[in-house]
């Protein structure tokens, strides 16, 4: 994170999508999934990794942060780092780390646990340039996301809407991954 001089503000948000993917993944790992629970924080945390050196270029930052990654050797956390904005192909059957990173992105507004209504409605307002067709887009992509929430929550033992409260309970230690 310092290597790439993250501004303060995004290595907050990448901290609490670090904690939300923690929480989702070891809960889905404690219910039988077979996650790498190392691989969803790791890849949370350097999700928005290429962020700062894109916020006054052209460049996309999810596929800076790919580079990155691959230019580090860390070829698997790149490719979830590639699609944390938008997953490419179909849902598979079962939770993977991909979805759990993709899915906590959309959960966190700055560095606050939201619902899903209230990220998109700050992606529209932010990134949407008043442009019909990528609302129309951004929709879209939150459409995925609330069908990825459904699957997730499926196979936890409390609610979407219970994920902020369940934080703060079980508060979700990143120390072990050289936060």
């Amino acid at each position: 994170m310092e290597q790439y001089a993250m501004l303060p503000n995004i290595r907050e948000h990448s901290l609490m999508v670090g904690r939300v993917a923690g929480l989702i993944g070891s809960g889905l790992a404690r219910a039988g999934h077979p996650l790498s629970l190392e691989l969803i924080v790791s890849s949370a945390l350097l999700h928005d990794i290429a962020k700062t050196a894109t916020l006054e270029t052209a460049l996309r930052h999810d596929e800076l942060g790919r580079e990155i990654c691959l230019q580090h050797g860390l070829d698997e956390l790149a490719e979830i780092v590639a699609e944390h904005v938008v997953l490419k192909g179909g849902l598979p059957e079962c939770c993977t780390e991909k979805e759990i990173v993709y899915y906590a992105d959309k959960r966190v507004l700055h560095d606050e646990v939201v619902t899903l209504e209230a990220r998109l409605d700050y992606i529209i307002r932010r990134y949407g340039n008043e442009d019909e067709v990528l609302h129309a887009r951004i929709r879209q992509n939150f459409a995925q996301a609330h069908a990825i929430e459904e699957r997730i929550f499926a196979g936890l033992d409390f609610s979407p809407a219970e994920l902020e409260q369940r934080l703060r309970r079980d508060f979700f230690p990143l120390e072990a991954f050289g936060t």
